[in-house]
């Protein structure tokens, strides 16, 4: 291989690097804006439920207690089952 067609396969590859370098560059800032939009619509779902809860709670206090208790009461019962379970198979 001549000096010339040496310089000229490392001339080809310095492109081809620059240009994987290039597409590199442009899919991670493609992820970081898809993950920067995502987290602030994430945002607006979590203020719009806040929201919706608050207003729930102030129609409707009592169904909201009942309901907060049940909750309370059935993640009991579940946890209390999964730790007797652990108990009785150690």
């Amino acid at each position: 291989m001549s000096i010339e067609s040496s310089n000229q396969f490392i001339d080809r590859a310095a492109v081809a690097t620059d240009q994987a370098a290039a597409n590199a560059m442009g899919a991670a800032q493609r992820g970081v804006a898809a993950v920067r939009e995502s987290s602030h619509h994430l945002v607006d779902r979590a203020v719009h439920a806040t929201d919706s809860t608050v207003e729930y709670i102030r129609d409707e206090p009592v169904k909201a207690m009942l309901i907060a208790a049940a909750t309370g009461a059935a993640l009991m019962a579940i946890l209390g089952m999964f730790t007797r379970t652990r108990h009785h198979r150690g």
